[in-house]
């Protein structure tokens, strides 16, 4: 099939939503069909566009089997809720034109649209109007509500009836996959019907990620001394409860036996710097090159992941796959019931967001018991192989995606 693939991020951008897409785009195209993906420019986790990119103009390649074509996109330095909309409206306006041209030169038979970003749909609605092709929409998050839940835009009056009616005319696709089983109950409850449902989780490099044996190289080169290591890696956004780490970090300042470690680059990391001043136990380091993921998530002696309160079902942060398969025990901030709370059961403890205490109570008591800590450890790389395994994920995904395209 031709296939024509709409989505802000991807590859070479390391973390969040871009290697996923560009995982299932290659995977597609290795698999025989015909693949393109019209794509922003990258610029995540750092908000700005990479430099090697910034080239004026569409710029095509030819990559791993599939023609990518990054249009030029707004990226704001310090992306408020205003700049963000602003920010996805510009990608979708960008990208229209492209993927009109993409059509004409291959008719797609399929137009799978990524989201975020939502509200480029109106493009891939259009083109596969036009050409007669199958819509197939694929959630990271649910945007709407996440920008409810975080603040982002007020959950009542015309904008936030407008949302919701957009996004309800958004999922009218062929297909629906999202991340997660809560995230599809989700979509139920949003009214798509199940038989339009297909779980797509994100996967691990498990075949990449090993749990360490010895000691990670970033003790030495970070100059790391204490024993125990609490690591948060990934993207440092907005809205996203990461406050909660410097919080926590001061609430244990007395023992010396700690070291917290902010492993990320994004919008709020000076706030966080801000936040963590004076504080002898935190570090700050830029994001690890890929190669380098089995020493940067094994210097955890626990992973830190923080998640607000209104966005526990909203979104599965795609950070807790490679956590779990470095063998380590993970301490996240979510409510029982949640989907993250569930995804962690039995690999690690989960507590209720937003409070500082009880993560540190709770971290405590995973540093003070190795029995425990070294069983959640092993119990969380079974979980990865058994759920995340990259290779079983897109083989099932590829068959799904033939079958109902």
């Amino acid at each position: 099939m031709n296939v024509l693939i709409l989505g802000l991020n991807y590859a070479p951008e390391p973390v969040g939503i871009g290697p996923y897409t560009a995982g299932t785009a290659e995977f597609l195209a290795a698999a025989g069909h015909d693949v393109t993906v019209v794509c922003g420019k990258p610029y995540y986790p750092d908000w700005r566009v990479q430099e090697s990119y910034r080239r004026s103009g569409v710029l095509s390649s030819i990559e791993s089997g599939v023609d990518v074509r990054r249009v030029p996109i707004y990226v704001p330095s310090k992306p408020s809720g205003g700049r963000r909309l602003i920010h996805h409206a510009s990608f979708a306006l960008r990208a229209y034109p492209e993927m009109l041209r993409a059509a004409r030169k291959k008719r797609p038979d399929v137009v799978m649209c990524i989201a975020p970003s939502l509200i480029s749909m109106v493009a891939a609605r259009a083109i596969a109007w036009m050409f007669g092709a199958k819509v197939w929409v694929h959630i990271q998050d649910f945007e709407v509500e996440a920008a409810f839940a975080t603040g982002l835009l007020k959950d009542h009056g015309l904008i936030a009836k407008a949302a919701r009616s957009f996004e309800t005319w958004c999922l009218k696709a062929g297909m629906v996959s999202t991340i997660s089983p809560q995230m599809c109950a989700k979509l139920r409850d949003l009214g798509v019907p199940a038989a339009r449902i297909y779980e797509f989780r994100n996967w691990a490099n498990i075949d990449n990620i090993k749990p360490l044996a010895r000691p990670s190289i970033y003790r030495e080169r970070w100059n790391i001394t204490t024993p125990y290591v609490a690591l948060y890696s990934g993207n440092l956004g907005n809205k996203q409860g990461i406050e909660i780490i410097p919080e926590v970090a001061r609430l244990l300042a007395e023992r010396r036996d700690i070291t917290f470690v902010i492993c990320g680059n994004g919008a709020s990391r000076e706030r966080l710097m801000a936040a963590a001043e004076g504080l002898s136990n935190v570090q700050f380091q830029d994001l690890q090159p890929v190669e380098m993921m089995s020493d940067l998530l094994g210097l955890a002696t626990v992973h830190l992941l923080p998640q607000i309160a209104g966005a526990a079902d909203l979104v599965l942060p795609s950070k807790l796959a490679n956590m779990l398969a470095s063998g380590r025990v993970v301490l996240a901030t979510a409510i029982p019931g949640t989907g993250l709370a569930r995804e962690v059961e039995g690999c690690g403890q989960a507590v209720a967001p937003e409070d500082a205490a009880a993560m540190a109570r709770a971290l405590v008591s995973l540093l003070d018991d190795e029995a425990s800590r070294l069983a959640y450890g092993l119990a969380a790389r079974n979980r990865a192989e058994d759920r995340w395994r990259r290779q079983s994920i897109l083989s099932d995904f590829a068959i799904a995606f033939s079958a109902h395209a």
